[in-house]
């Protein structure tokens, strides 16, 4: 049952900032923005201190300059909180039986069972202290009978707290809450059920569940399931392996810088493509070749966790140019990006501005409606198809659409007359109609 269940939501405080402090102890106490700089930057993550002043992640860097103008704005070290982020899981894969590394800065964990060994609160508290020893990095946890009430709990405890809500605890616990607590409402959701005159947890239970699907749908139904507590979802093994690639064979080997290039560029945006569909972050990339004689070479390079075509393209033709040894031909290159974990881009932190990463969502976004190929880097284009005068044929992904479309009923059609087909003659004339 449920209210059987144990699971530990542990989340670092201020995680960014906290690494900047264990490196520059100066900055204790400090309002402290990491990213925001310039005339573009996002605020990535922000210290406690800044926070009453407002400030919060993916807020233009102008406006928190307007509403603190005495905030130290660092450009900040991916892969330094990555490297800090690695060093924790290890420490809760040691001593958890199963644990979910939902983001860069938290993970779930089921103790589920294990209370009867030991008491699940007191395990918990001694996990905390035992990385706050070891990494010297400030965190908090919720305990309680499932994922959203743990998260909750987490979020009500900080900073460096720690929280446990038993099941007769959970209606005391939520009811007086407000919405915008409750994992998965954002701010057009929050404005929509505030309209409403719903800004309290207890309000939201007693919404009836078909009003809620009315309203927001599939969506409307989870939420209410959390603000009553409800939540099935099981924490998922955290595998640090699991990773997606793609590679390709070429019909004749060659030695073509521009052309392995360009394919390695296309690689790399049709994997990062799929990583921000998943919701995704990688924090590693190899890149694979084959030489004419069968000799297979791999590179890999652990880097910040990311989801950036730009970063990423870069990181696999350096990596590319260190595997490349031998002047020889190539029959097949590849590429695949490893320790994934879930997560969004961190904005700000590579000078990315608000606008690239949008445009990022915008192509997406196409890619969606009109498949992957719809919108490509320029570099990997090969030359335009052209008309009988010579004339080049304008790509228009509807038309493209259309034709996989009709292709596929053609296809249908075909299977419904098969049997009309197998009376045909070798010409595949049956009378007048041709079926060529």
């Amino acid at each position: 049952m449920e209210k059987e269940r144990q699971i530990i939501h542990m989340d670092q405080d201020a995680f960014f900032v906290s690494v900047e402090i264990r490196k520059n102890p100066k900055l204790l106490g400090k309002p402290v923005i990491i990213g925001g700089g310039g005339d573009r930057g996002v605020v990535a993550s922000c210290s406690y201190e800044a926070r009453k002043y407002g400030i919060h992640s993916a807020m233009p860097g102008r406006t928190a300059k307007l509403l603190c103008p005495q905030a130290i704005f660092l450009r900040g070290d991916m892969e330094e909180y990555s490297q800090a982020s690695h060093e924790i899981t290890e420490i809760i894969a040691d001593k958890v039986p199963l644990f979910e590394k939902a983001s860069i800065d938290e993970h779930y964990i089921d103790m589920t069972g294990m209370d009867r060994f030991f008491g699940c609160m007191k395990f918990a508290s001694e996990l905390r202290k035992t990385i706050i020893k070891e990494m010297r990095l400030p965190i908090s946890f919720g305990l309680s009978i499932n994922k959203t009430v743990a998260k909750i709990a987490t979020n009500e405890s900080k900073p460096a707290g720690e929280r446990q809500v038993t099941y007769p605890e959970l209606r005391p616990f939520l009811d007086p809450l407000a919405i915008h607590k409750i994992p998965g409402i954002g701010h057009a959701t929050y404005k929509k059920l505030s309209e409403m005159g719903v800004r309290q947890i207890l309000t939201l239970t007693q919404i009836p569940q078909q009003l809620m699907f009315k309203i927001l749908g599939q969506h409307g139904l989870s939420l209410w399931q959390k603000a009553n507590g409800i939540d099935l979802a099981p924490v998922v093994p955290y595998r640090e392996r699991k990773s997606i690639g793609t590679q390709a064979t070429f019909e004749s080997d060659t030695m073509d810088m521009a052309k392995l290039k360009s394919i390695i560029t296309g690689m790399v945006t049709g994997l990062t493509f799929q990583l921000r569909n998943q919701k995704k972050l990688t924090a590693c990339i190899t890149v694979t070749v084959r030489y004419t004689n069968f000799e297979t070479v791999t590179q890999q390079e652990r880097i910040p966790y990311t989801s950036l075509d730009s970063f990423l393209i870069s990181k696999a033709h350096s990596l590319f140019e260190k595997v490349y040894t031998k002047r020889m031909l190539l029959r097949l290159v590849g590429v695949k990006l490893s320790h994934l974990v879930s997560g969004y881009e961190q904005m700000g932190l590579y000078h990315i501005a608000e606008e690239e990463y949008s445009l990022y969502q915008a192509m997406d976004k196409v890619r969606n409606s009109y498949g992957a190929e719809a919108v490509v880097k320029a570099c990997i284009v090969t030359q335009p198809p052209r008309d009988e005068k010579g004339k080049i044929i304008k790509y228009d992904p509807r038309k493209k659409k259309m034709l996989i479309e009709n292709a596929a009923e053609e296809e249908q059609e075909i299977r419904k007359h098969s049997k009309i087909r197998s009376f045909m003659s070798e010409k595949g004339t049956v009378g007048t109609k041709s079926y060529d």
